[in-house]
């Protein structure tokens, strides 16, 4: 069976939108939400920055009458402040001096016309995750991508993946020349773990299944 595709308009809204997910692993990860969306979950995110990757995440859950969770801070992760390479200069805000990239957010589900399919949640991963109560059907990892922040994302997050659900984890990069290792590093701990079993390779998207407890 030929894995779900977005709508064109859907796709459109995505390759609009701020970002750097690749349409490739878009449309994987479109695929794993179509899928773990079935389960009638929420569909979580962690790591939401312009809201590129939640337009496929929210159209899913809007498909399956489900919903999407966002998890961000909004501050920016630790590659875009200002003098690292990924910084972008109009989502600071001029009155604090700080990233805030929660406006642009806005407006890319304003634009894709997903607003009412999005819970979107303002604050650091760890302290949402401690008070998160119930079971999701996938948590896609692609937050910040230090050893310290990646660990917390999975630990306070993958617990909360329903039995058969999935677990998304991006920038993925096994070759240290091709980028950071904290998520690959997540990525090993999670299969070493017999909890997940990998399903799904497109670049640096990693799609895996829980098949078991724990984490």
């Amino acid at each position: 069976m030929a894995a779900a595709a977005p709508k064109p308009e859907t796709l459109a809204a995505f390759a609009a939108a701020k970002g750097f997910m690749p349409v490739r692993e878009g449309l994987a990860l479109y695929a794993a939400a179509t899928e773990a969306a079935a389960l009638g979950l929420p569909l979580l995110e962690v790591g939401t920055y312009c809201g590129r990757s939640t337009i496929l995440l929210a159209d899913a859950a809007r498909e399956a009458g489900t919903v999407a969770v966002t998890v961000d801070h909004h501050r920016g992760s630790e590659e875009q402040q200002p003098g690292w390479e990924y910084h972008d200069p109009t989502v600071v805000d001029p009155e604090v001096g700080l990233m805030d990239t929660l406006p642009t957010f806005r407006r890319t589900l304003h634009k894709a016309g997903l607003e009412d399919h999005v819970v979107a949640i303002v604050g650091r991963s760890p302290q949402v995750a401690a008070v998160w109560g119930g079971e999701v059907g996938l948590v896609f990892i692609d937050g910040g991508h230090t050893d310290e922040h990646a660990n917390g994302d999975y630990e306070g997050w993958a617990p909360h993946v329903a039995a058969g659900g999935l677990l998304a984890i991006h920038d993925v990069f096994p070759d240290p020349a091709d980028g950071g290792q904290a998520p690959y590093r997540v990525h090993q701990r999670a299969l070493a773990s017999g909890a997940f079993t990998e399903i799904s390779v497109t670049d640096s998207l990693r799609v895996l299944r829980r098949t078991s407890s724990g984490i």
